[in-house]
């Protein structure tokens, strides 16, 4: 699974070799998604300031998407496989553990996110803006995280 899209492939443009530049593409669209679901949620923290409006509990979910991000990223799919020299703390199982760790805090605090905005604004017919900002915030880190731990390669030096 950690190595699925190493077979996608580009159009081919004789302009711009992609090949040489997945790493560096997949980490700037990484990094644009988790700042602009970070954007958002500040944003709707500045535009909905009282805790009547949104309440400051709910920044929670990007708190905890965001922890889910790095664990799941701390971990290379070297170490999961088990091919890599050093076995580390706990070796492969370990840094399966780890992983797993974090996609359920990742997919935990989605669900949360949708949670809060049907439960907290849709249903109860406020202003379902706060709640969009929270959704959007936890859904923009999981797919910044989905595309920077599967869209890049690790062999860098062949």
């Amino acid at each position: 699974m950690a190595g699925f899209l190493d077979n996608v492939r580009w159009p081919e443009c004789d302009c711009i070799d992609w090949g040489e530049r997945r790493n560096v593409l997949a980490s700037f669209v990484a990094g644009v998604l988790f700042f602009t679901g970070w954007w958002i949620m500040i944003d709707a923290a500045v535009t909905y300031p009282a805790q009547e409006k949104m309440n400051h509990a709910f920044h929670t979910c990007g708190v905890f998407s965001t922890i889910a991000f790095f664990m799941i990223n701390a971990v290379s799919n070297g170490q999961v496989r088990g091919d890599t020299n050093g076995e580390g703390c706990l070796g492969r199982t370990g840094a399966r553990l780890w992983l797993f760790t974090g996609f359920l805090m990742m997919f935990g605090s989605l669900i949360a996110s949708i949670w809060i905005l049907f439960g907290g604004f849709v249903v109860p017919k406020k202003e379902v803006a706060p709640g969009l900002a929270v959704f959007f915030q936890n859904a923009f880190i999981f797919f910044s995280t989905l595309i920077y731990k599967f869209g890049r390669t690790e062999d860098l030096w062949g």
